[in-house]
């Protein structure tokens, strides 16, 4: 599974770092915790989140991001991303069969 630790949330900053993302955290009026500005690629996050909280906003966003440029990514992020799709393609089967 997947762990909830400051060194995954280290592992998936360098993910957005190298899908030229900015990843600020500030004190924000948020409603889902998090903004995207203006179709840039910046990401300002809730800066009173723990590690948790910003690692499912991080996911979050990485799900809706529109492209993801495999080429640019450094080994251990590759297979960090790979991970990732594989618990959220697990994830969404889960609530397929579960509102079958």
């Amino acid at each position: 599974m997947f762990k909830y630790t400051k060194y995954t949330l280290k592992k998936l900053e360098t993910l957005f770092e190298e899908q030229e993302y900015t990843i600020r955290y500030e004190k924000g009026n948020f409603q889902s915790g998090y903004c995207i500005v203006e179709n840039r690629k910046i990401a300002i996050i809730n800066k009173f989140f723990d590690p948790e909280a910003r690692i499912n906003v991080l996911l979050e966003i990485l799900s809706n991001m529109e492209e993801v440029d495999t080429q640019k990514m450094s080994d251990p992020s590759q297979k960090l991303y790979k991970d990732i799709l594989k618990l959220q393609k697990a994830n969404q089967e889960e609530i397929q069969s579960e509102e079958e």
